[in-house]
């Protein structure tokens, strides 16, 4: 290991590894003027408790007061403990940049002895997981400039075992001996066949064909799964007629069956039509049966790396793990993406997958392995926090629900709960909203992204608290009361021509009735009629600015939020427009909430 350090003015560059393969760039600025914020945030976030405290004391007026206050007080405890969490990300902020193109030069005499490399690739529902989508992530990874190829395998762990995925990668075989020589004789960089067709790509002769049979694979497997079987006159060796009668036997299911295996290529003996040799693939499916628990995706994946039962986010779950027990990792974030992946696009699959996220990031933040007790002993108190913002973010949803709700009820009943613009302590709530805002968007922004960028992240945060991680949370609970037991369900990644253009032009899905989306329009409904209730009033004298401003100023953020759900709800009539039932119904809700309040505040 080598290490070579150069500084400047502004920044401390470190090269580590032998031939430089990677480097490391720190700005001593940042780390100074980070670490001065906090500590001057800090103690804001003191003297802002010290001020609760005052308030709680003084409220002897009633219970209903007492409980509004303390209310506040909780928001603003969970809010200050998970900024809390948020700082060892920001007092040593590092760039790390990979050099991988000296891989070759600085080790020519030692290329062979390149170490195996194994690549595991999960699918579980072919028709909410397009096999075809997989096949591309196969070919991409089968085509990695990594010599000799052959010391590359690749297992598909099918979890839906279904016979339109084995079918869908024994042409992705097929194929591949002609696509990993054209990549190779090229130097194709964009190695995924359907990014590369989709791409500005160079069209001769050799492109067309490659093109033209890649065409017919795909034309082949979207009939398949368009029959949602695989005939015998797609079957064209009697090794793949063997394959194949596993799924036809009786009682086979996707949750009942025999484990799978079929090794589609073989190195050593496979060879692509330049004859150079393959790289393994393999496609499993475990075995599965009713009585016995298969611990979803970790399951799976066990079936292959050592992954940790215990959460369902098991990725986060053993990486945490590992990490406790003395591994090391780096963050490696290079310019041009290493991977590229689907991801669901409407809005009710990406909050229903975070809300399942949410319950494994629960599971261990309330457990013996809390980052917070386990993780400080096991990683020492910086990283614990590190692992604690992600472990304990389903939190969100209580400081978030209860200001989305609380200040704009109180408003709509003329009751002030914050401090008066003439109130000295009016300035600490400033400078604590402009203080965590304005970080977060140079922090974002530094980053290489955009103002628009950072807003929309800002508004799914916001949509996040009030969905995902709120119904996650109560999710949690009630598994944890043995009320219920969670599911599994895989996101849809399949999209419509109407659909992905309404996505790349920036426009929510909505399109299905979910409590999730009760609570959102709910949301957005009260905080609507806040905001315009007491800007009327002011115009009309009846109520004074001094007083109530914070919460007209909460009122309107969440109301400029919440523009895509009002227009979702009365301008839109396209299919993913919020549904009129759900419209319906959170009307009713805000309806009630607000007369429920009315009669509370009224006996104060």
């Amino acid at each position: 290991m080598e290490t070579t350090t150069s500084s400047s003015a502004d920044t401390t560059t470190t090269t580590n590894n032998t031939g430089g393969l990677h480097s490391v760039v720190m700005n001593p600025r940042h780390h100074i003027l980070n670490r001065a914020f906090a500590l001057i945030y800090l103690f804001a976030i003191l003297v802002l408790f010290y001020n609760h405290i005052i308030k709680l004391l003084n409220s002897t007026n009633s219970f209903i007061t007492f409980s509004i206050s303390f209310s506040i007080l909780i928001s603003d405890l969970i809010l200050a403990f998970m900024w809390t969490t948020s700082q060892p990300f920001r007092m040593r902020p590092l760039t790390r940049q990979q050099y991988p193109e000296k891989i070759t030069k600085n080790f020519s005499n030692e290329i062979n002895n390149f170490p195996a490399l194994d690549i595991f690739i999960c699918t579980a529902d072919p028709y909410k997981e397009p096999p075809l989508n997989v096949v591309n992530t196969v070919l991409s990874v089968m085509a990695y400039d990594y010599n000799p190829i052959e010391k590359i395998s690749i297992y598909v762990s099918d979890d839906g075992g279904s016979e339109l995925t084995l079918f869908a990668f024994m042409e992705a075989a097929k194929f591949a001996v002609y696509w990993l020589p054209f990549c190779r004789e090229n130097k194709i960089i964009q190695r995924s066949p359907d990014a590369y067709f989709n791409s500005n790509y160079l069209q001769n002769f050799e492109t067309k064909k490659i093109k033209l049979m890649y065409e017919n694979m795909k034309t082949r497997i979207e009939e398949v799964i368009e029959r949602g079987k695989v005939d015998e006159d797609c079957i064209n060796t009697e090794e793949e007629l063997q394959a194949f009668t596993k799924y036809w036997t009786t009682g086979f299911s996707r949750h009942n069956h025999a484990s799978i295996i079929q090794v589609l290529l073989e190195s050593g003996k496979d060879k692509d039509i330049t004859s150079h040799g393959m790289p393994n693939l393999i496609y499993f499916s475990r075995e599965k049966n009713k009585s016995s628990p298969h611990h979803f995706k970790a399951g799976a994946l066990n079936a292959l790396m050592g992954v940790r039962y215990g959460s369902l986010v098991e990725d986060y779950y053993t990486g945490y793990r590992l990490q406790c027990e003395g591994w090391k990792s780096v963050f490696c974030n290079p310019k041009r993406p290493a991977f590229l992946g689907d991801k669901p696009i409407s809005l009710y699959d990406v909050v229903s997958q975070m809300k399942r996220w949410d319950v494994g990031l629960l599971e261990v933040a309330l457990s013996k392995y809390s980052p917070l007790t386990f993780g400080v002993q096991s990683m020492g108190l910086v990283m614990a926090h590190c692992y604690s913002h992600y472990a304990f973010s389903p939190f969100w949803s209580i400081p978030l629900t209860l200001y989305a709700f609380i200040p704009q009820l109180t408003l709509l009943n003329g009751v002030t709960i914050f401090p008066k613009v003439s109130d000295p302590w009016f300035f600490l709530y400033v400078f604590m909203f402009l203080g965590s805002y304005g970080q977060d968007c140079l922090v974002f922004m530094s980053n290489e992204g955009t103002f628009k960028r950072w807003w929309s992240d800002q508004r799914m945060w916001m949509i996040r608290g009030l969905t995902s991680h709120l119904f996650g949370t109560i999710e949690y609970l009630t598994k944890y009361l043995g009320i219920s037991t969670q599911g599994f369900n895989v996101t849809n990644k399949i999209v419509d021509n109407d659909q992905g253009k309404r996505y790349h032009q920036g426009i929510f899905e909505f399109g299905v009735v979910s409590p999730m989306f009760v609570i959102l329009a709910t949301t957005s409904i009260i905080n609507l009629i806040a905001f315009l209730k007491s800007l009327a009033q002011i115009f009309k004298g009846d109520q004074n600015l001094d007083g109530i401003f914070i919460q007209m100023f909460i009122s309107g953020f969440v109301v400029i939020n919440c523009l895509p759900i009002y227009e979702a709800m009365v301008l839109r009539s396209d299919k993913g427009r919020m549904p009129t039932r759900v419209t319906i119904f959170s009307t009713c809700l805000a309806c009630t909430l607000y007369i429920a309040f009315a009669f509370l505040l009224g006996n104060m």
